[in-house]
């Protein structure tokens, strides 16, 4: 048996201090990793695994991203008339047709936290449980969402969340699953706890940004009380959810980065320089005059 999931939401109104002054008028979304932006990577990654409707719940300030993810017809005339015709092929592939995909923009006018963002996507989402994608959570590989989608009939849970190993010591900075059996990918949960002390922590399988959730997920946000940081946290929502829809972890096969964070990006852009022929030996130059400094 399998399950539809139909629509994808992008929680992408965040204003993205940790990189500021970049962040000041260039959303975070739209940093690149070598020259692709992060918001390009979860935009595929929808895609690749079928999902027909996607939601981007974003602020008014942040009109950059629409630009961006919506196809610009007079640009593509433009480079196609200065001869640069692959650039325009490659832009129309990577945009979204107003017309021939569906698309909805709506705004979270509030730092309300990720919950509230998600709540904010309810009037538009498709019939379904729906995926929640965040863009600066970048895994590189085979698409995550797609492996979960293709994986969530079998969970029998109808709360997803993808998940990874941490080391004991960073379970304080992840939701941690409360793990009751493992089968496989899968982990069948009875709880999971927010950001732990390691010593408390009932597992190291740390919670990251993909999730395939139950549409109760939206009447439970509607009645969540505001949590850490006073704002409405989605993994609050999943955990009182439990009980009634079951909630399973999801072990994806990619890489993740955590791209929230200027060590994160930096990791990301490295490991895809190292992987690119253009780039990989200006990398392994800097690393042989940076040794060549330190044994002078």
């Amino acid at each position: 048996m399998s399950i539809k999931v139909r629509t994808a939401i992008f929680p992408v109104a965040g204003m993205g201090t940790r990189f500021l002054p970049a962040t000041k008028a260039t959303p975070k979304e739209l940093l690149p990793v070598i020259d692709t932006p992060l918001i390009q990577y979860a935009i595929d990654e929808a895609r690749d695994a079928g999902i027909e409707r996607m939601i981007f719940v974003s602020h008014p300030e942040k009109a950059a991203i629409e630009r961006h993810v919506m196809d610009n017809a007079a640009l593509r005339a433009d480079l196609a008339a200065k001869g640069k015709r692959a650039l325009a092929d490659g832009l129309k592939e990577a945009c979204l047709c107003p017309k021939a995909d569906d698309v909805v923009f709506t705004m979270q006018d509030a730092p309300k936290g990720l919950g509230h963002a998600v709540l904010c996507a309810r009037d538009h989402v498709l019939p379904g449980p729906v995926a929640v994608l965040l863009p600066d959570d970048l895994i590189l590989g085979r698409g995550c969402i797609g492996e979960m989608v293709e994986s969530y009939a079998a969970a029998g849970a109808g709360h997803m969340v993808a998940t990874m190993d941490v080391a004991r010591g960073d379970t304080k900075s992840y939701g941690i699953l409360d793990v009751a059996q493992r089968d496989g990918n899968l982990l069948r949960a009875r709880g999971m706890v927010e950001k732990p002390d390691p010593a408390d922590a009932p597992s190291r399988s740390a919670v990251v940004g993909r999730y395939v959730l139950d549409p109760a997920i939206f009447d439970a946000l509607a009645t969540q009380t505001a949590g850490a940081g006073g704002e409405i946290q989605l993994t609050d929502a999943i955990a009182r959810g439990v009980a009634d829809v079951g909630l399973a972890g999801f072990r994806f096969s990619g890489t993740r980065f955590d791209c929230g964070s200027k060590a994160g990006m930096l990791r990301a852009t490295l490991h895809l320089a190292m992987q690119d022929p253009e780039l990989a030996d200006v990398v392994s130059d800097h690393l042989r005059a940076a040794a060549m400094d330190q044994a002078a």
